[in-house]
């Protein structure tokens, strides 16, 4: 049978009665932070993991064997697949317009709400194809459906004209999705033919049954012009380049698929690669029905606690009592992960989806890989012996660096002789411990009022750090604001700093929500950045929300993070009696204790902002520090120039 022509007979139950609808596509070009995540060139190479998931959709569900990308001179980028082909019959619900323009032109339309077209599927939200046509200035799309051809071709999410019927497809069927980013909304930003060909050989690993094409007109002088994704060993391969030839302790890593229909009777699978390495640092790279989950999630957890249970009962098993010392941290040391899951119905964190938050994820993938890994060890004793042995010892020697730190945040506080500085909590280990870094003694007293004297500890900054990109490495050792907070925080900075030396388990920046604080913020990151990377890789570093405006009306009182939600709700209203009292925070020293404690600081009501570095690009990360802190203000005032459109509005 050729490819072009997979399972015929499924077609029928894939129509236009298969697509919901929600709501309408207005907001994307005005608000498309919300959509992809911003306008950056992160967000620009999201668009096209849009369409190509629903490629891969079809894929996984049994209907496409093969999907072809290609890179055009002009930047703008095809998608083809031969699958059903997106349904070009009129809607139910619109008579008058074909379910290809209603999932084009409408948010929250697609064949993935009731489960029906698909059972497991990656573009969930019905929104992936929506937004990339509302953010392109062009858009084709060819349906080869019945043995005919069809087109409808679209301007910054409007149709230029109906769909039409261009020819006869005898024998092909499918979708070829064809799209330019609009300027408009990306300024500079374009295609970057390396990212994309990384992004798509993942794909092509992530499900074994789909062959992926590559071209590109766009010649890097690194990235191969055309190139044929196909594996059949699906993660263990994907697994082995990963790891480049690193020493291992197992000859053959812990890898396998477990269908949870068989297992469980629900429709999904998870499939797992994991090893461990004295050669370098450890890493989990987890995917949702081919989507990249790079903050994990649920099915990552339920991994993790497979892992560490099953390693812990086979330390049992052979009479090793220190086996029980061993926690999460210790696994994820030397580690090597990759986790994918399929699953229906997924709820993701966000609209970018880079977290998991499907509850029941965690036990299906933590029942399926825990029998599997109970039988790996108890098969391969030499591997099982070799990791155990590896995890006792970063066990021991985190519990060690424990002991040393109790006893020297004992001294710390004396240490630190400056009035008004470190007011250290009074726990005796990291864990749960935090640090907040807020500007001023006056934001200081008001949240030394606020905090929990057990778990969280202050350290007020004179006034803005030092820029270190600006600066003479010879200014580190010699600046005030920088050699208090090392000290704080116990560690050294650049190649002397260790992870294990940090006194705290979060380090959060606390500053006003105007200029002055973004730039303090600003300038700590990028102090954290050069000289402490590993804090940020490991998820120690976050960001305090403290709101702008508090809203009174009568009992009742709501806190805001900025002038959409104050207006929000002022016209909602309250649910109180009267009229409503706005407040604005000109700073964290106006806020009173129990204003910062229930917004900002007390961890059962506050928000936090995590900050990460991008995993797929990590030296676009350095290229914008460089741009925007670095020592020319040439470069400064080009990117200014070129998303300064992006504004709505200034707080000065």
């Amino acid at each position: 049978m050729p490819d072009d022509l997979l399972t015929p007979e499924s077609a029928t139950t894939y129509d236009a009665s298969s697509i919901e609808v929600l709501e309408g596509l207005e907001p994307v070009r005005k608000r498309p932070g919300m959509y992809i995540g911003g306008t950056d060139e992160r967000a620009l190479h999201h668009m096209v993991a849009e369409i190509l998931d629903n490629s891969m959709d079809e894929a996984v569900a049994g209907h496409a064997n093969r999907i072809e990308v290609e890179l055009h001179e002009d930047y703008s980028l095809t998608v083809r697949d031969n699958g059903r082909g997106i349904p070009i019959d009129p809607h139910p619900k619109f008579p008058d317009k074909s379910a290809l323009e209603v999932i084009l032109c409408t948010l929250h339309a697609g064949g993935k709400f009731s489960g029906k077209a698909y059972q497991t599927s990656g573009g969930l939200h019905g929104v992936g194809a929506s937004v990339v046509n509302a953010l392109s200035d062009s858009m084709v799309v060819q349906v080869a459906r019945n043995k005919e051809l069809y087109e409808q071709r679209f301007s910054r999410g409007i149709p230029l004209g109906p769909v039409e019927k261009v020819g006869s497809a005898p024998n092909r069927r499918g979708t070829i999705v064809t799209f330019h980013a609009d300027p408009e909304i990306f300024g500079h930003h374009r295609f970057k033919p390396a990212r994309l060909f990384k992004s798509i050989r993942s794909k092509a690993y992530l499900f074994s049954g789909v062959e992926i094409r590559w071209k590109t007109a766009i010649d890097d002088g690194e990235t191969p012009t055309e190139a044929t994704f196909h594996f059949p060993g699906g993660l263990s391969d994907y697994l082995k380049e990963t790891m480049n030839g690193s020493s291992t302790y197992a000859d053959q890593p812990f890898a396998g698929t477990v269908d949870f229909n068989e297992k469980f009777g629900t429709a999904g699978k998870v499939e797992w690669a994991i090893n461990w390495t004295p050669s370098r640092d450890g890493f989990i790279q987890s995917y949702c029905n081919t989507v990249p989950t790079p903050e994990g999630g649920t099915h990552v957890a339920g991994f993790w606690a497979a892992i560490l249970k099953g390693i812990k009962a086979y330390g049992e098993l052979i009479n090793n009592k220190k086996a029980a010392q061993i926690t999460r941290d210790d696994l994820i040391t030397g580690g090597c992960a990759l986790v994918s899951c399929f699953i229906r119905e997924p709820e993701f964190v966000g609209q970018t989806k880079d977290r998991l938050a499907t509850v029941e994820a965690q036990r299906l993938v933590e029942n399926s890989v825990r029998d599997h890994f109970d039988n790996w060890l108890a098969a391969d004793t030499k591997s099982a012996g070799a990791i155990l042995d590896f995890l006792i010892l970063r066990a021991e020697e985190r519990l060690r660096r424990r002991q040393e730190k109790e006893t020297q945040r004992k001294s710390a506080t004396k240490k630190l002789r400056l009035p008004g500085k470190l007011v250290d909590c009074s726990a005796t280990n990291r864990e749960g411990t935090e640090l907040f870094i807020v500007e001023g003694d006056s934001a200081g007293g008001s949240a030394k009022m606020a905090r929990d004297r057990k778990t969280q500890a202050l350290l007020p900054l004179r006034g803005k750090i030092l820029n270190v990109l600006g600066a003479a490495s010879s200014k580190l050792g010699t600046n005030a604001e920088i050699n208090d907070l090392t000290q704080a925080l116990g560690v050294g900075l650049g190649s002397k700093f260790n992870l294990d030396d940090l006194r705290y388990d979060k380090i959060i920046i606390m500053t006003d929500a105007d200029v002055d604080g973004a730039h303090i913020a600003s300038l700590l990151m990028t102090f954290f950045f050069t000289q402490m990377r590993p804090m940020i890789d490991a998820g120690h570093l976050y960001l305090a929300c403290p709101p702008l405006y508090r809203l009174t009306q009568g009992a009742k009182r709501v806190y805001c993070l900025d002038e959409a939600e104050r207006d929000m709700w002022l016209e909602k209203g309250l649910g109180g009696k009267g009229k409503i009292d706005v407040s604005r925070f000109k700073g964290l020293g106006e806020m009173d204790a129990k204003d910062l404690k229930e917004t900002t600081m007390d961890p059962k009501s506050r928000k936090l902002i995590r900050v990460t570095i991008d995993e797929d690009e990590p030296g676009e990360t350095g290229d914008l520090v460089e741009r925007l802190m670095g020592k020319k203000p040439e470069l400064r005032f080009q990117y200014i120039q070129e998303n300064a459109r992006f504004v709505e509005e200034l707080d000065v």
